[in-house]
């Protein structure tokens, strides 16, 4: 009963949080969901990146070795994947991205913090920022047929990696007020990206339902194992399997609906995907969470 209780307390705020915004939604309020993504993507989300890892206090090698585990996990994931889409004969654009990469922002990082404190956040930074430069060209090349190096450089989420990465490797930090400013901008981050959610999935309608459930339960499988093996070939410490573990397992992001949208995929396929894992994900990710713990 205790694990239960210690579980539900990590999970009831992250959806608490997305039903204040399927709430708000649903009664009727404004929400700008494109002003308030550009504001997350743009401005809070990097500087949240750009702290947790200026301000880290784990060990550089368990970062780096968490970083090679990531980038094997999503390769050997996104082959899998990409097999499976062919043999079933799915349309590799509409279906491959979604079913790769899952909601690591939204639902990752607030997971992670609140089940592992600061170290486990500390690691879904590195696990975050790494899926979103893959996102942004391969998932992005292959929701569009096409793709520009210019595109991923221009996004400040990964210019704040990279500018965190390089000021945790030197062991450099910024004067205390610019840290507590670019601070105060990033907790914004989280309670945004969660509200987000809950008003993106109140606006989907869903398709294709059967079809969407039994690709969510192959993909939530596929990625709980290869996440695991990943970690486990490279060593990583309990909290820090975990975090993989629990990131790279996380449901089918609104941003892949959104991209299908904007790229002429199957979107209903996706936001079908979208709602299935999501709703799949209120029972796998306690367990989850309960083997860890």
């Amino acid at each position: 009963m205790s694990l239960l209780l210690e579980v539900l307390q990590i999970v009831a705020p992250v959806f608490f949080l997305a039903a204040i915004g399927f709430a708000w939604v649903k009664a009727g309020f404004e929400y700008r969901v494109q002003f308030v993504t550009r504001l997350a993507m743009t401005l809070s989300v990097p500087c949240l990146i750009f702290v947790a890892l200026v301000e880290t206090e784990i060990d550089p090698k368990a970062l780096r070795d968490t970083a090679i585990a990531t980038l094997v996990a999503y390769s050997v994931l996104g082959a899998v994947l990409f097999g499976i889409c062919r043999l079933a004969r799915l349309d590799v654009r509409t279906f491959w991205a979604p079913l790769t990469f899952g909601n690591t922002g939204n639902l990752g990082l607030p997971l992670a913090l609140f089940a592992f404190g600061s170290e486990g956040f500390g690691f879904a930074v590195v696990i975050f920022a790494i899926m979103a430069v893959l996102s942004f060209t391969i998932g992005i090349y292959a929701v569009s047929g096409g793709g520009s190096l210019m595109n991923v450089v221009k996004e400040p989420i990964v210019g704040a990696t990279l500018l965190g990465g390089v000021f945790l490797v030197m062991d450099w930090s910024l004067p205390q007020w610019s840290m507590n400013t670019l601070d105060l901008i990033g907790q914004i981050a989280i309670p945004l990206m969660l509200i987000t959610l809950g008003v993106a999935i109140s606006r989907l309608q869903p398709g294709a339902v059967l079809r969407a459930s039994v690709l969510s339960v192959v993909k939530l499988v596929l990625c709980f194992a290869i996440a695991y093996w990943a970690g486990l070939q490279f060593g990583l410490g309990p909290v820090a399997l975990a975090v993989l573990v629990l990131q790279v397992s996380t449901p089918v992001a609104v941003t892949s609906y959104m991209l299908a949208e904007k790229y002429e995929a199957d979107s209903t396929e996706v936001a079908g995907l979208v709602v299935v894992s999501t709703l799949l994900c209120v029972f796998a990710i306690p367990v989850i969470l309960a083997l860890f713990v």
